[in-house]
């Protein structure tokens, strides 16, 4: 059943709010019997009552018809149906089959979903297609057309990160968010890693330097002459000037590598990152309060329901004089609770949106930042090997391996084996219904 909300939106509602489908009441006779002047035994089936007002109608505990005229078992025209004189027909104090005099409606208006006793709606079963996970709102598998990834073949963040996981120790929920999240986190501190190691390969080349430096100047063999003493002066000179190699590239590893590496993202990495944690927690939590008043709103619903079902049951059987004006309340507040119950279901799904659009839109800057992260660290890895070139040419069969992997390093197949491995689903919240 299809609601018409003021703001023009269709929600379908569930079971508890079917109407009932009723037959509009024919007119009222003025000819209506007022006393019971036939002594004739009634047909099979047939019982009469009389009204409030005094008039005499006649009810068919088996086909539920009810009518003015007095029923016979010869074969007459159709019995004129029963109608609404001022106020319904109720039963007198022997009348206890309150089921078949009902409460009458035209065919075709639409109720609301609060302004209907239980006990008076036709129940069917409606397929769920939807569930709820940590206040998300999730399509069942199999149910409705199939989710399209956002960005297909890139094994982007925005499309695997929807559910919650347990934590290794299963004792909590770990929000989807939080794991690429936490992969920046873990990358700057990688990132901090490879530049301590850049340092202690400059602690080295120094100390190699100054060693080189120390023994050019050896005194050793300092005697030896003639053309062997000018061959040994010059090895000792190369020893010095391979020293002079060693600690210009020590310094170029500093400013060129160490540095950079130390110091990108430095000053507002980490601010940048809780602000971002902290605005969809922030959304969650919202989230959470939305649909905390969506379950208490549907239960109002029930509560009202319940006690329109008690007051019509009462108006049936006329246990009270004031029966009628609580009914009408009754269903007054069954009608709010009703209006309470969608609104808070269009601002839960308002608030779901809203987190939805920043997720996609954080998600992406985060792997964006990963993208950069890794270029800028590929770059400067293949500046040392440029450098590592230049100091010793000989030992290039030693770096050239670790070369021609850096020329291979590809953010996105780095990405793709990481989203793998660490995906929480890949399925996207829809919108809840009430």
């Amino acid at each position: 059943m299809n609601v018409l909300l003021s703001d023009k939106r269709n929600i379908i509602l569930p079971s508890v709010f079917l109407k009932q489908h009723v037959k509009k009441p024919a007119a009222v006779s003025s000819g209506a019997p007022t006393e019971e002047t036939d002594s004739r035994p009634l047909p099979p089936g047939w019982r009469s009552y009389t009204s409030p007002e005094g008039l005499r109608y006649y009810v068919n505990s088996c086909s539920k018809e009810t009518t003015w005229r007095r029923p016979s078992s010869s074969a007459e025209a159709p019995q004129r149906p029963l109608a609404r004189q001022n106020a319904s027909p109720y039963a007198n104090g022997q009348h206890t089959e309150a089921a078949d005099v009902a409460l009458r409606r035209p065919t075709g208006t639409k109720q609301h979903p609060g302004s209907v006793s239980p006990a008076k709606r036709q129940i069917r079963e409606v397929k769920e297609t939807k569930i709820t996970i940590n206040c998300v709102t999730f399509p069942l598998p199999g149910e409705g057309p199939e989710q399209q990834l956002l960005k297909p073949n890139e094994w982007s963040y925005c499309d695997y990160f929807w559910t919650d996981k347990k934590d290794p120790q299963g004792t909590a929920s770990v929000a989807g968010f939080e794991v690429p999240l936490q992969k920046q986190l873990k990358g700057k501190q990688m990132q901090k890693e490879m530049s301590e190691f850049i340092h202690e390969r400059i602690k080295i080349e120094e100390e190699y330097a100054k060693n080189l430096s120390k023994l050019s100047l050896s005194p050793l063999a300092a005697q030896e002459e003639g053309t062997l003493g000018e061959a040994w002066t010059q090895l000792k000179k190369s020893l010095h000037d391979e020293a002079e190699v060693h600690l210009k590239f020590s310094n170029k590893l500093h400013t060129e590598v160490e540095k950079p590496l130390l110091t990108f993202r430095a000053d507002h990495f980490k601010k940048d990152l809780k602000k971002y944690d902290h605005h969809i927690a922030d959304l969650r939590k919202q989230l959470a309060s939305r649909y905390a008043s969506v379950e208490k709103s549907r239960k109002a619903l029930a509560d009202r329901q319940k006690d329109l079902e008690v007051k019509t049951q009462q108006l049936e059987i006329k246990l009270s004089n004031k029966t009628e004006e609580d009914i009408k309340k009754a269903r007054r507040k069954s009608t709010q609770a009703g209006d309470d119950l969608m609104r808070c279901v269009d601002l839960y799904n308002q608030t779901q949106c809203k987190w939805f659009e920043e997720m996609v839109t954080t998600s992406m800057e985060l792997e964006k930042l990963e993208v950069e992260r890794i270029e800028w660290i590929q770059q400067h890895l293949r500046q040392y090997t440029t450098l590592r070139h230049e100091t010793d040419m000989f030992n290039q069969s030693m770096v050239e391996p670790v070369d021609q992997l850096l020329q291979n390093v590809d953010p996105a197949k780095d990405r793709e084996l990481w989203v793998k491995e660490n995906n929480t689903g890949d399925v996207r919240p829809v919108d809840m219904d009430i």
